[in-house]
């Protein structure tokens, strides 16, 4: 007669904390931060198709590092619970902390009673355009839930690049100031991230009913420009409404303060 296979509770869990671990470690890192007008989200990623970053609702947006199908998963599944909620009672009580926490329980589920957990880090933030008071919820493969205050890093190196970002970041600085600094965090003293190795979107505050947009080359292409200061922002900006194209005019224009962008159409399934 065979003994039965016996491995203690606190094995297995240390085993699949190291399984996600490592699996999240091995993926590109993502930042968001707090800027004067919202929350500025920028994640290392050359695709141009595959989204690490995108809206959820209203003011509600969603990020995720490590294994793209399964956070995309989480992400369709955030998309159809706001939808109904909001559907079934209004759009005002669609919020951030009420998909963390059905985040952080589903996560919390899988990791203890499936052979397998998830590899991601996701993270959820809400703009509050009255007082300020912005909301990012960083949900940690084991369901883990932390309210970060300021700024939050997720993936792979995360304390280091929290480390230089929180030397760092201010309170109310410009949005050309937090993507440079996000930037510069995310790419380390080695290495140096182009524009195309990108991808950033923002919650920002004065918009219409819908907050989120995603930060196009030729505003990022100015902004970096408004912030480095190696050439007149200004020459920056009319070579790129010299492109020709509608969007990048507008970037110019709005990076003058001639008015807001149009927002791009980018719902939560796309």
């Amino acid at each position: 007669m065979t003994m039965p296979f016996y491995v203690a509770p606190e094995q297995v869990m240390k085993d699949r904390a190291e399984y996600a671990q490592k699996g999240i470690a091995r993926g590109r890192a993502l930042v968001a931060a707090t800027y004067d007008c919202g929350i500025l989200i920028v994640a290392e990623n050359p695709s141009r198709s595959l989204h690490k970053i995108s809206e959820i609702y209203d003011r509600v947006a969603f990020a995720g590092v490590g294994k793209y199908n399964e956070f995309d998963q989480l992400r369709v599944a955030g998309v159809r619970h706001a939808d109904t909620k909001g559907y079934a009672y209004s759009r005002e009580d669609v919020d951030a902390r009420s998909l963390a926490n059905l985040y952080a329980q589903y996560l919390g589920q899988v990791f203890t009673h499936e052979m397998k957990p998830l590899e991601v880090e996701i993270l959820v933030t809400e703009l509050d355009p009255v007082d300020g008071a912005h909301q990012l919820y960083h949900i940690a493969y084991d369901g883990t839930v932390v309210d970060e205050e300021g700024y939050t890093v997720l993936g792979g190196d995360a304390d280091t690049i929290s480390a230089s970002l929180g030397a760092s970041f201010r309170s109310g600085w410009t949005l050309a100031e937090a993507l440079r600094e996000c930037i510069r965090a995310l790419a380390g003293p080695e290495r140096t991230l182009g524009i195309d190795d990108l991808e950033s979107a923002v919650l920002e505050q004065g918009a219409d009913r819908r907050a989120f947009r995603r930060l196009q080359n030729g505003e990022l292409e100015v902004l970096l420009a408004r912030g480095v200061g190696e050439e007149p922002a200004g020459e920056v900006e009319d070579r790129v409404a010299a492109r020709g194209t509608d969007e990048t005019a507008a970037v110019a224009e709005r990076s003058r303060g001639g008015g807001a962008l149009p927002v791009a159409a980018d719902s939560g399934d796309g």
